[in-house]
């Protein structure tokens, strides 16, 4: 029987999900369970690492099932994960507490603004690779320390989604560098476990598992896990990666030159640098090849769209027809700006942002609301483009857009002519699943370099050229966004008082 087949997993916020891959990165079957999060409190978010391992066993049959001799044609299988989830488990793999944490969890938020308080950034700066945030892994780990002490006291292992879905599989622990880079734990120079933070942090070293490269073997498939799953056992499963850099490998964002725009609910714009950029508003992720990715996530991005079918809509509109209405809006909106900062911003000492609309004259309309809210977004994506550009000393040549946002062609247009560069759209929706099949492919020796993998496996539908007229209007636009920026910082601690006044 002639091995062909790549299994890749992902353990996403929203479902766990298998996939049958040819060897040419074509997605032949895909099979998914959706899982929902736990809200204890506001602000809080977890779930049951198992049943990730519970729909990730129902999506593996469901996909061996429709594909003829899946089974015995798996050559490898690859993982990727949702990051920051911070699992425990004891020496034995069971969990010692049911639920984790998850990336979007913040009841770590009063510990990061201790930290802040007590620390320069200049001390930890270069050992992390990041500045603070609840997000990490780190600063939920000491939570889990100080009140779940018993969970964090038997836990031999802490561990990532995917760690967790492959310790089922293998019985192995290991964690990629891209995920450890996000943890807030690993040194950014030596790509080992930092004994800086781990002090600072006041953690146990010992519960961290060894980084390894994605690429290596971790391990082969139990008899166990075999027989939950109905997978071979024996078949190899790699180290595999965080969601993050594997959809950035999917993609083609893979070497320095390129970025990325990913709009969903929030907007991550990421640019592929050497090395680490160090600054108080980026942050870092190693990634897959080698490199590293800067990033700066803008907590609105679709959810301007969203609040603006809500409360400028009243949802009369769809999605799609408050496209069509901002379509008919003239580029620049004549002169309307709208800053995205509905939710705040996720780094530096101005987490407390608003948005607002600047400009705003009589003959504005509803038009001209909607389409200042994707230039808006635009325009804060350009800047955060720009500064991390200029600090890897290197300019970008092109940006691969994905998620929601990459499905409005006025929206991919507003954007490629702020940015002033050609947007790549990529054919397969399901970077990460692509990015799984990359690595696999190098892996098992089908091609020697990842670049080469990429190259082979990753197709474009799309290229959106920026607008010449558009370029220029917002050329001269962006200078007065990034001073309405800069300026209302000055004003949002009088806006919290305001607000939180009888």
């Amino acid at each position: 029987m002639i091995r062909n087949l790549t299994l890749a997993i992902d353990v996403g916020t929203g479902s766990a999900r298998a996939a049958l891959l040819d060897a040419d990165g074509h997605v032949l079957r895909v099979a998914a369970r959706e899982h929902e999060q736990i809200v204890p409190q506001f602000g809080w978010a977890e779930q049951k690492p198992a049943q990730w391992w519970e729909g990730t066993v129902a999506a593996i049959r469901e996909v061996l099932g429709a594909e003829s001799n899946a089974r015995a044609r798996i050559e490898v299988i690859c993982a990727c994960g949702q990051m920051h989830g911070t699992v425990l488990v004891d020496a034995e793999g069971d969990l010692t507490r049911e639920t984790a944490p998850l990336w979007n969890d913040k009841r770590t938020a009063e510990a990061v603004t201790a930290f802040e308080a007590a620390h320069d950034l200049a001390d930890y700066l270069a050992d992390s690779g990041n500045p603070p945030t609840p997000a990490w892994p780190g600063f939920k780990l000491a939570w889990l320390r100080d009140h779940d002490p018993d969970a964090y006291r038997r836990a031999a292992h802490v561990l990532m989604p995917k760690d967790f879905i492959n310790h089922r599989l293998t019985r192995q622990v290991a964690m990629d560098s891209g995920d450890a880079s996000c943890s807030f734990l690993m040194d950014s120079r030596s790509g080992d476990w930092s004994a800086a933070m781990i002090g600072m942090l006041d953690l146990d070293a010992g519960k961290l598992p060894a980084i390894r490269p994605s690429l290596e073997i971790l391990g082969t498939v139990t008899a166990r896990a075999a027989a939950e799953t109905g997978l071979r056992e024996g078949t190899p499963v790699l180290v595999g990666g965080a969601d993050y850099p594997t959809a950035l490998l999917g993609s083609g964002v893979c070497r320095p030159g390129l970025a990325s725009d990913v709009t969903g609910t929030s907007c991550i714009i990421t640019v592929i640098a050497e090395q680490p950029i160090l600054d108080a508003e980026i942050c870092n992720v190693a990634t897959i090849e080698g490199g590293w990715g800067a990033f700066v996530l803008l907590e609105t991005g679709g959810d301007a769209v969203r609040w603006s079918r809500r409360a400028l809509h009243e949802r009369r509109l769809d999605y799609a027809g408050i496209m069509d209405l901002a379509a008919t809006a003239p580029a620049g909106s004549e002169g309307l700006f709208f800053l995205p900062f509905l939710t705040g911003e996720r780094l530096g000492k101005h987490r407390n942002a608003r948005a607002q609309y600047f400009g705003l004259a009589a003959a504005h309309g509803l038009p001209h609301l909607d389409r200042a809210l994707l230039e808006g977004v635009a325009f804060a994506g350009n800047r955060a483009l720009r500064i991390m550009a200029e600090r890897a000393g290197r300019r970008v040549e092109r940006v691969v857009a994905a998620s929601g946002g990459a499905k409005s062609p006025l929206w991919l247009k507003i954007k490629a002519s702020a940015y002033n560069l050609p947007l790549l759209v990529p054919q397969e929706a399901e970077s990460g699943l692509i990015g799984c099949a990359a690595m696999a492919a190098v892996a098992t020796g089908r091609f020697s370099t990842l670049q080469a993998a990429v190259d082979a496996h990753v197709r474009y539908q799309d290229e959106i050229l920026p607008d010449p007229a558009w370029v220029e209007r917002y050329a001269r636009m962006q200078p007065t966004f990034d001073t309405l920026y800069r300026q209302s910082q000055g004003l949002y601690d009088a806006l919290d008082t305001l607000a939180s006044d009888p």
